[in-house]
């Protein structure tokens, strides 16, 4: 199940961000793809602190990345995200990172998370909880 629409968190590539070539280095995708997670839960008026306060976390249990082209020091990224699969327990965001100097997908990746409560087992996803995934951000003021 698909949920909802993308959300787009914009990126300014900082000089300890990039290895001796002057390249992102390839693990800070993962930081940027966590920065996004986060924005698109704040573009649906909630945050990932709020899950916690409810008794409720998303532990990361796959992440991937694919390089596809390259971004260097002081380049604007996009970092496009977006749920493709919610399941019972788990769901999986999907991203794309545009570079905006040449306007293409320099990456592309995916990240699982299974939703746990206090005893640190998967649990099912709450109502409310699948409520929030599945709100449009057009209807909601973007958290800050």
């Amino acid at each position: 199940m698909t949920v909802g629409v993308p959300t787009i968190e914009r990126i300014r590539v900082r000089y300890g961000e990039t290895d001796q070539m002057g390249h992102a280095y390839y693990a800070n995708y993962f930081f940027w793809f966590e920065q996004a997670r986060g924005a698109w839960c704040r573009a649906r008026g909630f945050t990932y602190k709020q899950l916690e306060e409810y008794g409720y976390m998303l532990p990361c249990v796959e992440a991937t990345a694919a390089y596809k082209g390259e971004v260097l020091y002081d380049d604007w990224i996009q970092v496009k995200v977006w749920v493709s699969e919610l399941k019972r327990a788990s769901l999986r965001f999907d991203y794309e990172v545009v570079n905006e100097s040449t306007g293409k997908i320099c990456t592309t990746g995916h990240t699982w998370h299974v939703f746990m409560g206090h005893e640190r087992k998967a649990v099912t996803v709450p109502t409310e909880i699948r409520d929030w995934l599945n709100r449009d951000p057009s209807d909601y003021e973007p958290l800050t």
